[in-house]
């Protein structure tokens, strides 16, 4: 019977090191801004319903100066995990698009600004620094 604790002892220790492992997640929020979409909005000329036409709703819609201001945007969030015993390491990489539609009072385009920063994104598993 002494002969089985240890066994049993090197079995369990075996189990746990071999649960321990990695894992990957990705999340997006918003909807993609095609690029094409955006081109076609001219400033001084688009109209606040062809805008709508053009990109649909808005994702948030905020008024600066009397005017009202467009706002899409997409998020995408990338996780790498490495998931030990005791301890877990994480490390989260956010990025986001944005587009920013601003009308003037009489429902003209004035200004577009749009960032793109989520093509290319990567996957960073090692939890410290870069």
């Amino acid at each position: 019977m002494l002969f089985f604790k240890p066994l049993t002892g090197s079995i369990i220790v075996l189990a746990l090191v071999m649960l321990q492992g990695c894992a990957f997640s990705r999340g997006t929020l918003g909807e993609d801004i095609r690029s094409e979409s955006v081109a076609a909005i001219k400033k001084a000329t688009t109209t606040k319903d062809e805008v709508l036409s053009l990109l649909g709703a808005p994702d948030r819609l905020l008024q600066v100066n009397s005017r009202d201001v467009f706002q899409y945007y997409r998020y995408d969030a990338k996780v790498g995990s490495l998931l030990l015993i005791l301890i877990n390491f994480s490390r989260v990489s956010i990025k986001s698009d944005d587009l920013f539609v601003i009308l003037n009072r009489e429902g003209i385009v004035e200004d577009v600004i749009l960032s793109k920063r989520t093509d290319g994104m990567e996957f960073r598993f090692w939890p410290f620094g870069e």
